[in-house]
C-alpha cells in the first residue's frame, strides 16, 4: 500500500518488472519481497492476480488476510497491516545481507531501521516527500533516501500500449 499509495501521489503506476530490473542492475538482489494483506479469498479483488503475477516474476509474496471490524461510529470496516512482518523480515534479513531497501514512508519503521544498522546493515528508504508520504524521522534516520519520482522514467507502467510491454512468466 505505501508502494501504491506514494507513486499515486506522483501521479503514476510501478511497473513491478521494471522496479525489480532497475534495482538488479545497481544492486546484488538476494530477494524482493512484497508485502500485503489480501481479503477473503471468496472476495474478488484486484490484489489476488496481482500477487500471483509478483510471485512469478521475481517476488516473494509475504500476505496475511484482512481481519473484519466494526469501527467507533458502527460502520463496518476492513484492515490488514503488515508492519509487524515487515519489522520480523527486516531483522531476520539484517543479519544475512549488507544492504537493505525499504520501500516505505511510513515514521512506524524508524525504530526498525535503527535496529537494522546496529546489526551492521545499510539502509535505503524509498520513498517521496510529495504529500507527506515520508515521515521526516525515517528519512533522516536511513543511511540513504531515494526519491521516487527521480526513479519515474525507469519504473512507470505504462498504459494504452505505450511503452514496453511485459507479460507474465511461467
Amino acid at each position: 500500500s505505501n508502494a501504491h499509495a506514494s507513486a499515486m501521489a506522483l501521479g503514476f503506476q510501478i511497473d513491478y518488472i521494471k522496479f525489480l530490473a532497475y534495482f538488479r542492475r545497481r544492486y546484488d538482489i538476494n530477494r524482493a519481497l512484497y508485502f500485503t494483506a489480501l481479503p477473503p479469498k471468496d472476495t474478488v479483488s484486484p490484489l489476488r492476480p496481482m500477487t500471483t503475477f509478483l510471485e512469478h516474476n521475481g517476488y516473494t509474496v509475504v500476505s496475511k488476510e484482512t481481519k473484519d471490524y466494526i469501527n467507533h461510529a458502527g460502520e463496518k470496516k476492513r484492515k490488514g497491516n503488515m508492519d509487524c512482518e515487515i519489522a520480523i523480515y527486516a531483522t531476520k534479513y539484517a543479519e544475512v545481507v549488507d544492504e537493505m531497501i525499504l520501500f516505505s514512508g511510513d515514521g512506524d519503521f524508524r525504530c526498525v531501521v535503527e535496529r537494522i544498522q546496529e546489526l551492521g546493515t545499510r539502509v535505503t528508504v524509498l520513498s517521496t516527500l510529495v504529500g507527506n508520504m515520508v515521515a521526516d524521522a525515517l528519512r533522516r534516520q536511513a543511511d540513504e533516501f531515494i526519491e521516487l519520482d527521480g526513479l519515474r522514467a525507469e519504473i512507470e507502467h505504462y498504459k494504452n500500449g505505450a511503452g514496453r510491454r511485459y507479460t507474465l512468466k511461467g
